[in-house]
């Protein structure tokens, strides 16, 4: 069967499932593999359970007349996700970026529902199955769509793209991630410029751009309009503009619509104040991409202020928690330099009196996790904190005066014996590193 085939077959059986434990009654198994498991082991139990048909791509496993044999399975359910996405005429956002891609997503998608019925991604399901399962998930009622693309490889976002075909975009900034699998930074901007590259090749296509940010606007396609955003007074000329009143611990800020849209309605430019439940000045960009895209969608301000306000951080991304000893930041979802440079920056300026940091080892960084945890070093010994954790092996590696641990294991060990208390503790790291479990124990 070609695409239109097997979409056909589709509508007629609009449900597809790629867990052979949730078979629901004429719904059709799509096959996938992974590093531990082949899908296609389990077509014919998909089909006892009530599956209606299994997509396959491996001919030993088509034991029933109900198995459809394809070349790739996963590639057919990219296409046919991009098949049911071509039904929908509405507008599309593809976000990705290095850091603050999840956050924005769904700042913006708050900002966006107090007008629009909105589809967003949930969680991270932000690669080649995530973007295909959100699709999927698309109904009639939705007015717009808001679609995360993570990369680890050179290509992803050009495949993801291709999948979900985006209206407009947003790329939050590029910074020093997945080297391993990327190769080099170079191609971190090039993987992540693959969104601007199609969007590019789109008519009238649409991009939200933080124009403090070099890179991007470097690399920004000529052929689509521009919808900028800066946090810095000096370069926010038409502009929706922004500024850091104070982060002690979360944001508040102000901002101002674009001064070429007030000059249009012939109005005077107006500050308006959020006070945030984020932390971390850096999350400014995530706000100003929210606002932007709301009041380019015509979000009334006072909803998109009251959006902002409202939203709370979840999934140990810049959570703030008061525990019966300390007040930790707990910002121990994801890592990698630039994330971790930011945090520290913005540890260093919070109000405290006695500071400690945890951080774990920052993950698929290949030849240059040497250099980068060094970098990391030298940044604590420079900001001084009172008490300093490391662990894991890319700082275990490095000479340092810190103290280092092996794993959270370890650090949970040496907490029951010795118990901070009193302190404001930062704890960032890669999710591999766990340091999600310190919460309960600090």
């Amino acid at each position: 069967m070609d695409i239109k085939q097997l979409f056909q077959l589709y509508q007629e059986h609009p449900l597809i499932t790629t867990d052979s434990r949730d078979c629901p009654e004429g719904s059709i198994f799509l096959a996938l593999k992974g590093a531990s498991f082949n899908g296609n082991a389990f077509a014919s139990a998909a089909l006892e359970k009530g599956c209606a048909y299994a997509i396959i791509d491996e001919a030993a496993y088509a034991t029933d007349e109900r198995c459809i044999l394809v070349d790739d399975c996963l590639q057919t359910y990219k296409d046919l996700a991009r098949e049911y996405r071509r039904q929908f005429q509405i507008p599309v956002i593809g976000i990705t970026g290095t850091n603050g891609k999840t956050t924005t997503k769904e700042l913006i998608a708050a900002v966006l529902s107090k007008k629009y019925n909105v589809l967003f991604t949930q969680g991270n399901f932000n690669n080649d199955v995530g973007v295909p399962k959100t699709l999927f998930r698309l109904q009639p009622e939705h007015e717009i769509a808001v679609i995360e693309m993570g990369a680890s490889h050179p290509g992803d976002i050009k495949t993801l793209v291709e999948t979900a075909e985006p209206t407009c975009g947003l790329i939050t900034n590029v910074g020093r991630a997945h080297l391993q699998g990327f190769g080099s930074f170079k191609n971190v901007i090039k993987t992540k410029g693959e969104l601007y590259d199609y969007l590019g090749s789109r008519k009238e296509a649409l991009v939200f751009i933080n124009a403090d940010n070099e890179r991007l606007v470097n690399i920004l396609p000529e052929t689509v309009w521009v919808a900028p955003y800066s946090a810095n007074p000096a370069n926010s000329e038409g502009c929706v503009g922004g500024e850091v009143i104070s982060c002690d611990p979360f944001l508040h800020f102000r901002w101002h619509e674009s001064d070429i849209d007030l000059e249009d309605r012939g109005e005077e430019m107006k500050w308006y104040e959020v006070h945030s439940h984020l932390i971390g000045s850096y999350n400014i960009d995530n706000m100003l991409a929210a606002i932007t895209v709301g009041l380019n969608f015509g979000v009334a301000v006072q909803d998109i202020i009251d959006a902002l306000e409202a939203y709370t951080p979840s999934n140990n991304r810049s959570q703030l928690e008061v525990t019966a000893h300390n007040r930790l930041i707990v910002d121990a979802y994801n890592a990698n330099p630039t994330s971790m440079r930011l945090a520290l920056e913005n540890f260093r300026d919070m109000q405290a009196d006695k500071k400690m940091v945890i951080l774990g080892m920052m993950g698929e960084l290949g030849n240059s996790s040497h250099k980068e945890h060094q970098k990391i070093i030298d940044l604590l010994q420079e900001l001084a904190f009172d008490e300093v954790w490391l662990v894991g092996e890319g700082f275990a590696e490095i000479a340092h005066p810190f103290r280092q641990f092996k794993d959270v294991d370890e650090v949970k060990a040496a907490i029951q014996t010795q118990q901070p208390q009193g302190y404001t503790i930062l704890i960032k790291g890669s999710n591999s590193t766990r340091l999600y479990q310190l919460p309960e124990v600090l």
